[in-house]
């Protein structure tokens, strides 16, 4: 998996003994502008999210309670990141396959988005998607 398809970004870690602080900013360490924040939790046991790739938006997605693992495909190899630290985001560049799953109890799972929500850019069937690779 090549670094701009997915890659750990260390934001800040500010240790306190009142508790730790973690930033994220945009451009900084974030590699593009954030346009969109989402989060999910109380996530089922044994569900899954994602199942889909973007063809414009870039994202960056951090635990920022409990861990899941995130697999990223692009095609042709698949690398599963197992996120568990509010410190750490994992980038996902464009097009690229996302599945996340076994989720912890008590799990959220934060993403920063480059684009506004825009349903024609997500590639949501994985035969779709490798057809797309073909003509990008």
């Amino acid at each position: 998996m090549k670094k701009k398809e997915g890659r750990i970004i260390e934001l800040p870690k500010i240790i306190d003994p009142r508790g730790n602080l973690t930033v994220a900013e945009q451009l900084r360490n974030i590699p593009y502008d954030v346009a969109r924040v989402y989060w999910t939790y109380d996530i089922p046991s044994g569900e899954g999210r994602g199942g889909h790739a973007h063809k414009h938006c870039q994202e960056t997605i951090i635990a920022v309670s409990g861990s899941f693992d995130v697999t990223l495909d692009n095609g042709t190899e698949r690398k599963t990141f197992h996120l568990n630290h509010p410190w750490e985001g994992l980038y996902v560049g464009t097009g690229i396959w996302r599945t996340l799953d076994d989720f912890s109890t008590g799990a959220v799972c934060l993403v920063l988005a480059s684009d506004w929500f825009d349903e024609d850019d997500y590639i949501r069937d994985y035969q779709d998607y490798l057809n797309y690779l073909k003509n990008v």
